[in-house]
């Protein structure tokens, strides 16, 4: 007879079909994604106000081509550019989502986020100028 002590798998080795399923479980939720966003963030911010410094600069500084496209981008423009796109195509999705289909489809549940969105895109528009 075995038991589970005796089935121990290697560091970092192929998980038991639990151990797999618990995880991708986990990774499915939006609170882990939004966990190891902050994570990240907190790490970054930590790295480049320590005496470090310069090798995140030199990270954020280094650059990547794509010669077929015509890309010349360092590091610092990819996170500014290419991210940003990505997360404003999500959040759009979402915003679509939730107006169609979600908590925000009737005017009246709509009606305060509109209105948040239009003023914090006019009242730092109105400041800038």
């Amino acid at each position: 007879m075995r038991r589970a002590s005796d089935e121990r798998s290697p560091f970092l080795g192929v998980p038991s079909w639990r151990g797999r399923t618990a995880v991708a479980g986990a990774l499915r939720t939006e609170t882990v994604g939004g966990m190891v966003l902050l994570a990240a963030a907190l790490a970054t911010l930590i790295w480049a106000n320590s005496p470090w410094s310069g090798s995140y600069v030199s990270v954020r500084d280094a650059h990547f081509v794509i010669g077929a496209l015509g890309l010349d981008l360092s590091v610092g423009h990819w996170a500014a550019d290419g991210l940003l796109t990505v997360f404003l195509l999500v959040a759009g999705i979402e915003l679509k989502r939730e107006l169609v289909a979600g908590e925000l489809r009737t005017p009246a549940a709509a009606a305060l986020p509109v209105v948040a969105a239009v003023c914090g895109m006019a009242v730092p528009a109105a400041l800038a100028s």
